[in-house]
């Protein structure tokens, strides 16, 4: 269940997973009884101060620009992070030089901007992909996100020869959130705990992660940034 907390202004997402236990009247065949077990927290009683707190940390500040963003499906969100069901998407990419960098942006971002083969405008997404493909985190690209009426067999080609496209057939990712400038330090730690959460919750995660940057870092309060490190998951299933 996704709630939107409108009495404040940044309209924070208040998000509940888990199991509903509905009592039945064998008499009257009615409902009688109706409790809810949460997958973030331990204390399911009626009052619990840790589901309170648990609904504090949600309404905290995050900036999420109105723009379009790859479709998910949150299937679970625990204490620690949220696994995601992402649909297919199309990025246009190019080499980067580290999960924190922004090199290489400027190539990608001049190909929405129509430095390619039609000199077609495209539709600014968020957010801006850094992603790691092995353990080491020694081979990063730097990616933004195609609008998703985008079909890669119908974009234009880049111009450069360094530029490219690719098609992400989407799947199932655990997510971590947190805001601030995502420093190099920040996000190796941020990556380190979800991995470690993920393999003691019995999940199989695969080798890199990805960095999803919301915010144009210029122009917005560091606290209110958003920001995701994202490890695709092997499997995953609800039971």
């Amino acid at each position: 269940m996704v709630m939107k907390f409108v009495l404040l202004p940044w309209k924070p997402e208040l998000i509940f997973t888990g199991t509903s236990v509905m009592g039945i009247n064998p008499e009257t065949g009615k409902f009688c009884s109706h409790v809810d077990f949460w997958d973030s927290i331990v204390n399911n009683d009626y009052f619990s101060l840790e589901g309170l707190w648990d609904v504090f940390k949600q309404l905290r500040v995050y900036k999420t620009p109105d723009l379009e963003t790859p479709k998910y499906r949150i299937l679970k969100r625990t204490a620690n992070y949220e696994v995601r069901e992402y649909t297919p998407f199309v990025v246009v990419e190019t080499n980067g030089d580290k999960l924190s960098g922004s090199s290489g942006f400027n190539d990608i971002a001049g190909y929405i901007f129509g430095k390619n083969s039609t000199t077609e405008k495209i539709p600014m997404t968020t957010p801006v992909f850094t992603q790691a493909f092995d353990a080491d985190m020694s081979k990063v690209s730097i990616e933004i996100v195609l609008p998703l009426d985008k079909d890669i067999d119908s974009l234009p080609d880049p111009n450069q020869e360094t530029v490219s496209l690719r098609k992400v057939e989407g799947g199932i990712a655990a997510v971590l959130k947190f805001s601030g400038k995502p420093t190099e330090e920040i996000v190796y730690e941020k990556e380190k705990a979800l991995r470690s959460s993920l393999i003691s919750d019995g999940l199989r995660p695969k080798k890199g992660c990805l960095l999803a940057r919301y915010n144009d870092p210029g122009r917005t309060w560091s606290f209110t940034m958003r920001n995701e490190v994202l490890i695709w998951l092997e499997e995953f299933s609800l039971d």
